[in-house]
């Protein structure tokens, strides 16, 4: 299996809140929008001399052969889904894209860029394109125009901050909000995915697999068999760089973190972080039935 090592701009295309999309129209409605949406982005690839690598659910991933090329893909994605409104739909899509080395494999590429692409696009609003530092400096002087430094991050491999910046793609910038060049703007980092573990069954979240239930009931991704548990328990979430458990149970859960501390959620959420321990209806000194394991794995939540 030949490998090579090359140069290339990373591209993320993602739609903005497709879960939402799902329950407020339905699987098929919501389906078809989100699909009218990536043939939009796919058919912009080529037209930049991309090459589309491949569509992950309601995500696009492409690269292109340099930083101009990407910027401008990305622009015009943003362009025709706003104008568009494919599947007739006021849809919505967020970008991230890096320029750097990258594996190549086959039809696919690897490496820490594509790690960073990815982590942009997580952090992106709807509607914005981010570029790495990296990245901007890279562009052609006219293209360096039309970019403004938005947020400080310590990006994958990195010891210190960089400056993420922001690529302007609409011709009339009037709602646009201005940043306050006074104050420091660090966003989370990418600190790793989520591991889930019941006994001998794991399950890790990450952008893959954005959320994992727990319940008595079959169709739970855990499946527990404990009178104290509800049949679709508790939700653990990946929303943008953070993991959520959202309780919808009638005894609540207990999760035991790494300080030794007991928490008790009822029909609320709490953000997991580290390591610990979680309880369905009872706490872990009454003797529970099931006990769920989560802990962070370091190494990168974009892994691809």
């Amino acid at each position: 299996m030949a490998r090579q090592t090359t140069n290339a701009a990373v591209l993320f295309a993602d739609i903005t809140d497709s879960t939402r999309l799902y329950r407020k129209l339905g699987d098929t409605a919501a389906r078809n929008i989100v699909n009218a949406c990536v043939t939009v982005i796919a058919k912009v690839v080529p037209e930049f001399d991309g090459r589309l690598i491949k569509t992950i659910g309601d995500e696009a991933m492409c690269v292109f052969p340099t930083a101009d090329q990407a910027a401008l893909a990305a622009s015009e994605m943003q362009s025709l889904v706003a104008r568009l409104k494919p599947g007739n739909y006021p849809a919505a899509v967020h970008i991230g894209l890096h320029y750097g080395a990258v594996l190549v494999e086959k039809d696919d590429v690897f490496g820490e860029t594509v790690n960073v692409a990815a982590y942009l696009t997580a952090v992106a609003a709807a509607e914005q394109i981010l570029m790495t530092e990296a990245t901007a400096v890279r562009l052609s002087p006219a293209l360096r125009f039309c970019v403004r430094p938005v947020f400080q991050a310590v990006l994958k491999g990195d010891a210190e901050e960089s400056t993420v910046y922001q690529i302007l793609w609409q011709t009339d910038n009037v709602d646009i909000t201005d940043v306050n060049l006074h104050s420091h703007r660090i966003i989370p980092g990418d600190t790793g995915s989520l591991l889930v573990a019941l006994d001998e069954e794991r399950i890790r979240v990450d952008q893959w697999r954005p959320s994992v239930t727990i319940g008595r009931e079959r169709e739970c991704d855990l499946v527990v068999c404990d009178k104290f548990a509800s049949r679709r328990h508790v939700s653990i979430r990946l929303l943008r760089t953070h993991f959520y458990l959202i309780d919808h149970s009638i005894n609540g859960t207990f999760v035991t973190l790494e300080s030794g501390e007991e928490v008790h959620v009822l029909r609320g959420e709490l953000l997991l972080g580290g390591a610990g321990k979680i309880s369905l209806g009872r706490k872990l000194s009454e003797e529970p039935g099931a006990v769920i394991t989560f802990a962070r794995d370091r190494r990168s939540l974009y892994r691809i």
